[in-house]
């Protein structure tokens, strides 16, 4: 785990199942606690990009609907209400430990076209310069299929190689890959470390666990596919008690680990 523990620029994705209790409420106390965390890791002189899921599920919540819209102009309207509410959590937590932060909400179309790709990438690498903690989303607010990701995994993992991470983090409702459903097989056992992403592996990801997300395992393995064939360490892990990140970076075995493999190309 040397490479996490040497990480500098560092991608944390946190899903919407984290970041929300069944109710679609914000868990205030999981979020402040997360933002505590990464504060401090900023203020060790790493450089963090925090990629957010729960725009839709905190729009709900703050709308009083009992589950997520299904309709997309429905999911739409939610997403903008949400992302008022979650940024301002954000804002208030992170200034609370001195900490900047911006927003980018990003489309499929803002990093497939060259120009708006490198106005992308100059944002990064200018808010690192400013020493401010980027918050990424997807554009849910105008999301069609043709446009975004769909998911959030994947998005994490594109802003990595993006701005050239050293690792990415994603922060799920799962301890990590394990050999079986632990729901249902009581023999299923975790899987510490993965060489390579193959059918076998994928075919161990199963469906989505929560009714919150849009995702599952298996998006969470496309994204790591897709962060270690561009050289970055990844770790899919448990984020029900951030505390655990600590132990991620004083290198520990946390959840499931990736690593990044490295090429002529990507250094």
């Amino acid at each position: 785990m040397t490479g996490i523990r040497n990480a500098k620029r560092v991608v944390f994705k946190v899903g919407t199942s984290t970041l929300t209790y069944p109710t679609g409420k914000t868990n205030i106390r999981r979020l402040a606690k997360l933002v505590s965390i990464l504060s401090d890791l900023q203020n060790e002189g790493r450089e963090i990009v925090l990629v957010t899921s729960g725009a839709i599920s905190v729009g709900a919540g703050k709308l009083g609907l009992k589950e997520r819209p299904q309709e997309t102009p429905a999911r739409q309207a939610a997403a903008c209400i949400g992302q008022c509410e979650l940024m301002f959590m954000y804002d208030k937590f992170f200034t609370e430990y001195s900490h900047t932060i911006g927003q980018l909400l990003i489309t499929k179309s803002d990093v497939e076209n060259d120009e708006r790709r490198n106005n992308l990438i100059n944002a990064f690498n200018n808010m690192f310069k400013f020493g401010a903690i980027p918050i990424v989303n997807e554009n849910d607010s105008v999301a069609v299929e043709e446009i975004v990701y769909g998911d959030n995994d994947s998005l994490s993992a594109i802003v990595a190689s993006l701005i050239n991470a050293d690792a990415l983090i994603i922060l799920t409702d799962a301890e990590g890959l394990f050999s079986g459903n632990p729901q249902l097989d009581p023999d299923a056992r975790l899987i510490s470390v993965v060489d390579e992403i193959t059918p076998e592996v994928k075919a161990l990801a199963g469906g989505a666990i929560s009714k919150q997300g849009t995702g599952g395992m298996i998006t969470k393995l496309n994204a790591a596919e897709l962060a270690t064939s561009a050289g970055i360490d990844t770790v899919i892990m448990s984020g029900s008690d951030p505390r655990e990140i600590y132990k991620l970076f004083d290198g520990h075995h946390i959840g499931t680990y990736f690593k990044g493999k490295k090429s002529e190309n990507n250094g």
